[in-house]
């Protein structure tokens, strides 16, 4: 064995060293990623199996029109005649999809029954699955962005409740006033004020949860119901409440900057690492298979 094929077989073992190393330190970060996901799945409330087949097939086949209109609000979509055209669409559309596919299915090539059933399994996940699953996406990123917005408008609360304002008073008035801010978390505001002068404030509180549930929509929920319970001031809770959720959203930011470096590393690897190491080493590797050892 030449100089130049142990050098190849080094260079080739110090490379699958570094990717195993690399391979290791992010197994160790999903890892971690995971323990944390599962001990805040831990904190809330658990569903049995049994649960999540009836939520999943009633998300499929409900063709209640307040729960769709629901649905659409929550993912941003706050005209409600759209609720009504939706089940028949979906449904009507998949139909007459297979319908023409079945009548036509000799035309277009489709002698054979499994590609037939094939191609009416995509069209169900198309006309059925993937409106629900876009709505879903939109509702998640709608959370997402009420959350980070949700610090301004505590800011706005407390300086009305420190002006003599109550809270009912300092809803309504921000409802008018976050409408050229954030389209969205006004809608929401003006939603729970018109709750509030049916059920109460607390109890429009908690259906804002329920539309919004985030962390930090919970704590705030949380803080203005103590203090409707308790009559507590809440002028320098609502200022510290601000605080946390900034820091608590930088501390996420600065979470997802550090997985960067992480999740960089896989193209490097693939992209970069791996063909330099072929160019490099590929020679010494082929001397060796061709001469022998």
């Amino acid at each position: 064995m030449n100089i130049g094929t142990m050098v190849s077989v080094a260079i080739l073992a110090g490379l699958a060293l570094l990717l195993a190393s690399l391979i290791i330190l992010m197994l160790r970060a999903f890892s971690r990623e995971r323990k944390l996901k599962n001990f805040i799945i831990k904190q809330q409330a658990e569903e049995t199996w049994r649960d999540k087949i009836l939520e999943f097939s009633q998300r499929f086949t409900s063709f209640n029109h307040e729960s769709v209109s629901q649905d659409f609000i929550a993912a941003g979509i706050y005209n409600e005649r759209y609720a009504l055209f939706f089940f028949p669409l979906k449904y009507g559309g998949f139909i007459l999809s297979a319908l023409v596919i079945y009548l036509f299915r000799q035309n277009i090539g489709l002698s054979d029954s499994m590609h037939l059933m094939a191609i009416i399994a995509t069209l169900a996940v198309v006309f059925i699955i993937a409106p629900d699953m876009y709505l879903r996406q939109r509702k998640q990123q709608l959370t997402r962005k009420i959350s980070q917005n949700l610090p301004y408008l505590i800011d706005l609360l407390s300086v009305c409740v420190q002006t003599g304002m109550t809270i009912e008073a300092g809803f309504i008035y921000l409802t008018k006033e976050m409408a050229s801010f954030d389209r969205d978390l006004a809608y929401a505001l003006q939603k729970t004020t018109d709750r509030s002068k049916v059920v109460g404030l607390s109890k429009s509180l908690e259906e804002l949860l329920v539309r919004v549930p985030s962390n930090e929509m919970r704590s705030f929920v949380h803080t203005i119901n103590q203090s409707l319970q308790y009559g507590s001031s809440i002028y320098k809770v609502l200022l510290m409440l601000s605080k946390d959720i900034r820091e608590l959203q930088m501390l996420t930011l600065e979470e997802k900057v550090g997985k960067l470096s992480a999740k960089m590393s896989i193209p490097l690897i693939v992209f970069i690492m791996l063909p330099v190491a072929i160019l490099t080493a590929g020679p010494g590797v082929m001397r060796l298979f061709y001469h022998g050892f």
